[in-house]
């Protein structure tokens, strides 16, 4: 029940809550909180330093330091907090210690050695992970699949060509089929090579691990491997030296002015290591440039550095400001009209690779970070616009430019009616299956939590059932539903996040909530609560669908659960009455709240990411849209 010291200690959470983000923002209008993964980021990135002969004892030890409190108890490293101990992300830790000074001898290196061996030795380990030890001569060549350079010539109006790719996936392989065809090795001093964690140390390791049907894709794409390696170095390879050349041309390119590629870690060390294998040395202004740029990419701390994957800006200063809007604080408010501001100095009007399949669509999106010209994305574009369509109007938006944004996220919608993340009808799975796609991360196809946001924005605008393209998103979404109501998360774990954008888009253009495939969702929801009051799914619901809704509750996702129900029109359910008090009980006395688990997706079951924003943003949303809610409930007695 909805009393006067409820709304009381809801108006006290939001003002503590919004005091703290008050206090954060930084002198030019933005928030930026730290986007934590996994240690293979740090691991990497000491390999690429000693690779191109800048060893810093001061820095690998502080490198090395963050991997190490990384180190769960039983000497493995994970794929994410809570996860089990993962073989590649073990050798990566294990190898970066080891170059960074650490003998294998050392008590915290036995222990990970010990589960690599027992896990079937670095052989088992990802094809990324052998390609970084290939590189020093750890791992031979031949384990590693072939990237013929020579695809990146194929038009884009073939099958397969490289705008088939996911942009991650384009952004990081085209510099990859460089080093790979030219295959550099730096060898070590022998004390520090990881020869220790071969199983079988006369034997090549095999390209692709476990198990594999004679029949299947996979295999069929193996074999196609070894008749390419065949050839590598025959005189038929008459194309080979232009398609280098064009890489090259690619790749300087595609970085931007502040020295990035594509905006994400493997993007930027790959376009690096590439140019060194080209010849380009570390004065060149390129590599100058992208090494800072990753320089920029780090947080340094008393004795540790961290190397994120990928940095935030645009996303924490949206969701931040619109978290702030909805619990409260005035429109006017001169934190929110600066963040404003900048976000609509970060509008892009260049065009980028998305242009290759949308080559009339005039530009107009907004992307994660700073800097990331190329590679705008429908998911920030449409919360950007969902917060400054608030500030029609004001002179540092103009209605142009506004329109330019909103046309460019319509001429984004698939064929299948869906949004993908960076590019349209990015569906050809075939790829997953190829060698170097072990990650099956490899394409960027509609998903329903992003077609959901979308919805979301185009309810806010005016649009409804009556329009034609949400029509068809709506079945997208019907066809992408679970039999147990849920919608899949791409971007966010798992079905939580999913149902919930979904839930939010479908309220938003005025689509009958009562329906029987919305309360299914509705129901499932309110079944999973945990008896916290809390929601929590775990990531390795991603590889295991019976541990959907399993895992221990976090306030983002028990946010996400309550902001659902909300635009269900459940505000009055008990379910949500103890979702508020979860939140209201675990709030920190500086209006934070703590959270340790990821919920936050890169490459689902294989990449999973910390938003340290999430934990915060999200709740005060809740608490801000369930107060507004309670207002006016009082407001009509």
């Amino acid at each position: 029940q909805v009393t006067p010291g409820l709304i009381g200690d809801l108006i006290e959470a939001a003002r503590m809550t919004q005091s703290y983000y008050l206090g954060q923002q930084r002198r030019d209008g933005y928030w930026w909180y730290e986007l934590e993964s996994n240690v293979t980021i740090n691991s990497e990135y000491l390999m690429l330093l000693h690779f191109l002969g800048l060893k810093d004892d001061e820095r690998d030890k502080k490198l090395a330091q963050h991997i190490l409190r990384r180190q769960r108890a039983d000497g493995t490293w994970a794929k994410h907090w809570g996860g089990e101990g993962d073989v590649s992300t073990t050798v990566e830790a294990y190898f970066a210690l080891k170059i960074a000074g650490y003998s294998a001898d050392d008590e915290p290196l036995a222990r990970a050695r010990e589960f690599i061996l027992s896990r079937g030795g670095l052989e088992e380990s990802r094809v990324f992970t052998k390609i970084f030890l290939a590189l020093f001569g750890e791992v031979d060549w031949k384990a590693v699949p072939s990237i013929p350079p020579e695809i990146t010539l194929l038009p884009a109006w073939s099958p397969f060509n490289i705008y088939s790719f996911s942009s991650w996936a384009r952004s990081t392989i085209v510099p990859l089929s460089v080093i790979v065809e030219y295959k550099p090795v730096k060898r070590l001093p022998a004390h520090l090579g990881v020869r220790e964690l071969y199983k079988n140390p006369g034997r090549v390791p095999p390209i692709a691990s476990g198990d594999i049907p004679p029949f299947s894709l996979k295999k069929i794409f193996l074999v196609l491997d070894r008749v390419i390696k065949t050839i590598e170095d025959s005189s038929v390879r008459v194309l080979k030296e232009r398609a280098v050349r064009n890489i090259e041309r690619w790749i300087l390119e595609h970085q931007e002015p502040t020295g990035d590629w594509g905006g994400i870690q493997p993007a930027m060390v790959n376009s690096l290591l590439a140019l060194a294998a080209l010849g380009y040395d570390l004065s060149s202004e390129s590599v100058q440039r992208g090494l800072e740029a990753l320089e920029r990419f780090t947080i340094e701390g008393e004795d540790e550095i961290v190397l994120q994957s990928c940095i935030s800006p645009v996303w924490d200063t949206a969701l931040t400001s619109l978290a702030l809007l909805y619990s409260g604080v005035e429109r006017d408010h001169s934190s929110l009209i600066s963040a404003c501001r900048w976000l609509a100095s970060k509008q892009i009007f260049r065009k980028g690779d998305w242009s290759v399949k949308r080559p009339g669509l005039v530009a107009g999106g907004w992307a994660f970070e700073f800097e990331n010209s190329w590679y705008p994305d429908v998911d920030d574009t449409a919360v950007v616009l969902t917060l400054l369509n608030r500030y029609h109007g004001e002179e540092f938006i103009r209605a142009e430019n506004m329109q330019k944004g909103l046309d460019w996220i319509l001429g984004m919608q698939g064929s299948d009616g869906g949004w993908g993340a960076f590019d349209v009808d990015n569906d050809a799975r075939i790829l997953n299956h190829l060698p170097f796609g072990d990650l099956e991360a490899m394409i960027d196809p509609s998903t329903p939590d992003l077609t959901g946001r979308v919805l979301e924005l185009l309810g806010l605008l005016g649009y409804s059932l009556t329009d034609r393209r949400v029509r068809r998103a709506i079945r997208f979404i019907r066809k992408t539903q679970d039999k147990d109501g849920t919608w899949w998360g791409r971007w966010g774990v798992n079905h939580i996040y999913g149902t919930t954008l979904v839930l939010a888009g479908l309220a938003a253009v005025g689509e009958d909530m009562k329906k029987p495939y919305v309360r299914k969702a509705v129901n499932w929801l309110k079944n999973v609560q945990k008896s916290d009051g809390g929601w929590g799914e775990c990531c390795e619901s991603y590889d295991d669908p019976s541990l959907k809704s399993m895992g221990v509750s976090a306030p983002s996702q028990t946010a996400w659960a309550i902001l659902a129900l909300i635009a269900a029109g459940n505000e009055n359910s008990p379910e949500v009455m103890r979702g508020i008090q979860y939140l209201l009980k675990r709030q920190l006395p500086d209006g934070t709240w703590e959270e340790e688990s990821f919920t936050g997706t890169g490459f689902p079951r294989h990449f999973m990411i910390r938003y340290h924003n999430y934990r915060n943003c999200f709740p005060l949303m809740a608490l801000g849209k369930f107060l507004s809610k309670c207002q006016d409930t009082v407001t009509k007695r």
